[in-house]
């Protein structure tokens, strides 16, 4: 597969990390990528995907780069303050959050004007790497939902698995390469949301919302993973979810 052609204007360092990582990604693992008709060609989105291994950055990454699109992702602060990664973090234009802080209202206006600009939000709902034994997703948190219904943008649902196998979840740093893995990337179509759009976005718009994403992406999993869901699998948001603008940024930071 040739380097991917981007649809996004993008910076030299992103064009430089994607011609180096691009290759590497190829040869480390296999790939199984469908739905790639769901993601648009143009204008700002919002991809929101489960989250199974710390790898699913990158898995995510190259599927959408792969499709043409550049994704940006909400971020601890404290990665911007490590050398080299600062750079970039920075010259990629990602999204620093800090963390138990009020500041943290600025990176969710941030990833709300990204979108407005044209460009891909990524955003892992579960807000950590699923605890569930068998991989399930857990409940979601309603950024994802929040900045698609702000913008008017469309909502992506998109399912990995397979990047646990290489990398599991709460069990070391290690990777397992050989035999290579196939890491699978489904995407669903635009999670339906005109019925909410134009409503007041409060609490209750918002756990409708989630609760559609989260089903979306666990329907696009039971595709990939060939398997039904267990009955009780978590779709909507989470109880304790606040709701806010400022603990949405918050929460999606907490994802990387």
């Amino acid at each position: 597969m040739a380097h991917p052609t981007l649809n996004d204007q993008v910076t030299p360092m992103y064009q430089n990390i994607i011609r180096g990582a691009w290759p590497v990604f190829l040869r480390t693992w296999k790939h199984d990528w469908r739905g790639g008709e769901h993601i648009p060609a143009a204008g700002g989105f919002v991809a929101a995907a489960n989250h199974i291994s710390h790898l699913d950055g990158f898995t995510l990454a190259q599927f959408l780069v792969a499709h043409g699109r550049a994704p940006r992702y909400m971020a601890k602060s404290s990665l911007f303050g490590v050398p080299l990664v600062k750079d970039v973090m920075t010259g990629t234009g990602q999204i620093p959050v800090v963390r138990g802080s009020t500041q943290a209202v600025h990176a969710y206006d941030a990833a709300v004007g990204a979108v407005e600009q044209g460009h891909c939000v990524c955003v892992l709902p579960e807000g950590t790497l699923s605890r569930n034994k068998q991989l399930w997703p857990m409940r979601g948190k309603t950024g994802a939902a929040r900045i698609a219904l702000t913008t008017g943008c469309p909502l992506i649902p998109i399912a990995m698995w397979g990047a646990h196998e290489v990398l599991y979840p709460y069990r070391g740093v290690t990777p397992k390469l050989l035999p290579r893995k196939t890491i699978k990337v489904y995407a669903g179509p635009p999670v339906a949301l005109d019925d909410l759009r134009g409503r007041p976005v409060d609490a209750g718009v918002l756990r409708e919302a989630t609760q559609r994403l989260m089903s979306d992406i666990t329907a696009q999993l039971e595709r990939a993973r060939g398997q039904s869901a267990p009955p009780n699998t978590a779709r909507g948001p989470k109880d304790h979810d606040t709701l806010s603008a400022d603990q949405t940024a918050q929460d999606e930071g907490d994802q990387r």
